[in-house]
């Protein structure tokens, strides 16, 4: 390591704004033998991971909001509305990350059962239903779950 490497690397430690503006630079101009690579490779596998911790987030909230549409009828009426806004957001946040990065789908096929059963938990601790009432077992697709209007359950005046 020279002395330029260990300064960029002391500088990712003490001050991370400053050592991105200085990779980015870095970069720019092609001044790759100057690059701290081992921090560099470390933030971008970082980069990957809270992309997918994101989406996983986001469909184990979606999860537990379509639950509670479709098995909270006490609360059903007066947060239907709250309920849907939450859903929408969702499945926008959702498809906005797959739409920047399309690989993720198969990610997300890959966690719907577990992140269904996250968001049953969640949803089992919010509305005190028995366990039993909810099948463990997704009772929706993720197909379902991202289409923009589908609902599990349907009111005509809600």
């Amino acid at each position: 390591m020279t002395l330029a490497d260990n300064a960029t690397t002391s500088l990712y430690g003490k001050d991370y704004y400053l050592w991105l503006e200085q990779v980015a630079k870095q970069l720019q101009e092609r001044n790759f033998s100057a690059l701290d690579l081992e921090n560099l490779i470390e933030e971008i596998e970082d980069l990957g991971r809270s992309e997918k911790h994101q989406l996983s987030g986001y469909l184990m909230r979606l999860c537990e909001h379509l639950l509670k549409v479709k098995y909270w009828e006490a609360e059903r009426e007066k947060c239907f509305r709250g309920w849907d806004v939450e859903i929408s957001n969702f499945r926008l946040q959702i498809q906005k990350r797959l739409k920047e990065s399309p690989s993720l789908h198969q990610y997300l096929q890959e966690i719907f059962v577990e992140e269904y059963q996250n968001g049953r938990k969640l949803f089992l601790k919010a509305s005190g239903l028995d366990t039993p009432t909810v099948p463990e077992k997704p009772v929706f697709t993720l197909a379902e779950a991202l289409t923009e209007d589908w609902l599990p359950w349907y009111s005509e005046k809600v």
